[in-house]
């Protein structure tokens, strides 16, 4: 892990309360939410980048496209 940043934020003083009466360990808590709302965006990213892809391809003629993977195969 790298470097570790401190992120702040402001609640009620009532739920600060209730998760102290819970036990819960806030900072993992975060840390956790903000990992998975990262992997949720980025796994967002790239199906749009897959569905762009997919658009584009659709552009090409069939014929070019297995022109284009035969010429790739045989070059190595």
């Amino acid at each position: 892990m790298g470097k570790q940043v401190t992120v702040t934020a402001k609640i009620p003083e009532q739920l600060k309360k209730r998760l102290a009466s819970l036990d819960v360990n806030v900072s993992e808590l975060i840390r956790k939410a903000l990992e998975e709302e990262v992997e949720k965006a980025e796994r967002e990213r790239v199906r749009k980048l897959a569905d762009e892809a997919g658009r584009i391809l659709q552009k090409i003629p069939n014929g070019e496209l297995v022109e284009a993977i035969r010429e790739s195969r045989e070059a190595r």
